[in-house]
């Protein structure tokens, strides 16, 4: 029931923003002009002294993000945002280890005012401002709303702008020549990539961006998270991850999601059939071995689009996108859909009202569309209507071919981009085996958990 009702939130979320027939409309005019008489102004009221305005107070914001793919973007709105209010300045920080970089800035006392970090440990810690009462949740798809809601409050202390899909991209070019179909069970998943190494061997099958350890990180939350996500539902293991709820999460489990990931990526290793360099290698070299065709596929989420279409423009008509197979049998493959470009203002803010001012700016439609077409993500506001893509019907398709899974809430002291130095461990071979890799999850998890809600 739980899926069902997940599934229409989502298929209602996805029509609404694929279609998303902007009615912004204006604001109607508010131009004040009285049209009667002007009064002569009283001798009294003459002899008053002009007062002169006050200077404003210059005020400095502090955006802290961890989105690479935006920071270009963002300046340029920032740039916007400044001219039209001359006395805020923004200056925005970026850091690839942003969920670590920020419990520094907790730590030190050096807060944001904006975060794109975003963790229940701080949430649990009063560390972000309510925003429950903005007057932009009206316009916020309803499923999305609904993700953005504290579980244990049952406020809004985070506000996301758009969309976002994960899955697997292909070639499809490639599948087409090789008559390869898009897998759903992890046979097909590794018959696929073995194929393309006998009959591509200049290809690499499937390309990892390991240095980049957050990519790594996504691995175990999509898919081996997706195992735990997919049995409980979209709430309960959403609920089941905040509370570490053992008897679901079951990490340390033979034959779970954490064990039988790592015994795939494993086989995937030895078998050659991904890029021998997948430690060292970035998120720019995954995106330029696809487009130059010297990878056939690779797991990422929607917010790559932008990127490999600017560096090969033509490919667009030759990107595929699947939902990631199944790692576990008798389960099912899964898709990512979930809220994107997240935005929280610290409850240590100096400048609150400044920066609801910049956040209402941001969310303002025509600049959600600019970001949206940028990103190529679709928006979450229902106003806005952007042309987020050539994935489009994809992407649909996607979303019913696999369970449809959301983020995961991990406690602060263990990121994604930790879980991925775990993965970049494993691929180097510290771990024995894959039940040894599932044991330490387990262990430097209830270790994160612990050390924030004793």
């Amino acid at each position: 029931m739980i899926r069902k009702k997940w599934m229409s939130l989502l298929c209602a979320m996805l029509v609404l923003a694929l279609a998303a027939a902007c009615s912004s409309g204006g604001n109607g005019g508010n131009g004040g002009s009285n049209g009667g008489a002007t009064a002569e102004p009283s001798a009294a009221a003459s002899a008053k002294p002009v007062e002169t305005e006050k200077p404003q107070e210059k005020v400095t914001l502090k955006f802290f993000t961890g989105k690479v793919e935006t920071v270009d973007l963002m300046n340029e709105l920032i740039a916007k945002f400044e001219a039209a209010n001359p006395n805020i300045k923004v200056e925005q920080e970026y850091q690839k280890d942003a969920s670590n970089m920020i419990k520094v800035k907790f730590a030190s006392g050096d807060v944001p005012d904006i975060t794109t970090v975003y963790a229940q440990d701080y949430v649990d810690q009063g560390k972000y401002l309510d925003l429950s009462n903005e007057p932009f949740w009206s316009r916020v798809l309803p499923a999305i709303k609904e993700l953005n809601t504290d579980i244990k409050s049952g406020k809004q202390y985070r506000v996301a702008t758009n969309v976002t899909m994960a899955g697997i991209f292909y070639n499809k070019k490639v599948f087409e020549e090789l008559g390869l179909k898009e897998a759903h069970t992890w046979a097909e998943f590794k018959g696929n990539l073995q194929t393309i190494k006998e009959k591509k061997p200049d290809m690499t099958p499937m390309f990892l961006a390991g240095k980049d350890s957050w990519t790594l990180g996504h691995l175990i939350e999509f898919m081996a998270h997706g195992v735990i996500k997919q049995k409980h539902g979209v709430a309960d293991a959403r609920a089941a991850f905040i509370n570490n709820e053992q008897d679901k999460l079951q990490f340390d489990a033979q034959g779970g999601g954490i064990e039988a990931f790592a015994g795939r990526l494993l086989e995937l290793k030895e078998a050659g059939l991904i890029n021998k360099d997948a430690i060292t290698a970035t998120y720019d070299n995954q995106k330029e071995a696809f487009v130059t065709g010297k990878s056939a596929l690779f797991s990422q989420g929607m917010w790559v689009l932008g990127d490999l279409l600017t560096l090969n423009p033509d490919m667009a008509g030759d990107i595929g996108f699947a939902p990631f197979p199944a790692i576990v049998d008798g389960t099912q493959p899964v898709t990512l859909s979930a809220e994107d470009s997240v935005y929280a203002i610290t409850s240590e803010s100096k400048h609150p009202e400044e920066a609801k001012k910049f956040l209402e700016f941001l969310f303002q439609p025509d600049n959600l569309k600019a970001y949206s077409e940028f990103l190529k993500s679709p928006p979450a506001f229902t106003d806005v209507s952007a042309d987020w893509g050539p994935l489009k019907d994809q992407a649909a398709a996607a979303l019913k071919a696999g369970v449809n899974i959301a983020f995961t809430d991990t406690p602060s002291g263990f990121s994604g981009d930790d879980a991925g130095r775990m993965v970049q461990e494993l691929l180097a071979g510290k771990y024995k085996s894959s039940v040894d890799f599932a044991s330490a999850y387990n262990e430097a998890w209830n270790k994160a958990w612990s050390a924030t809600n004793k």
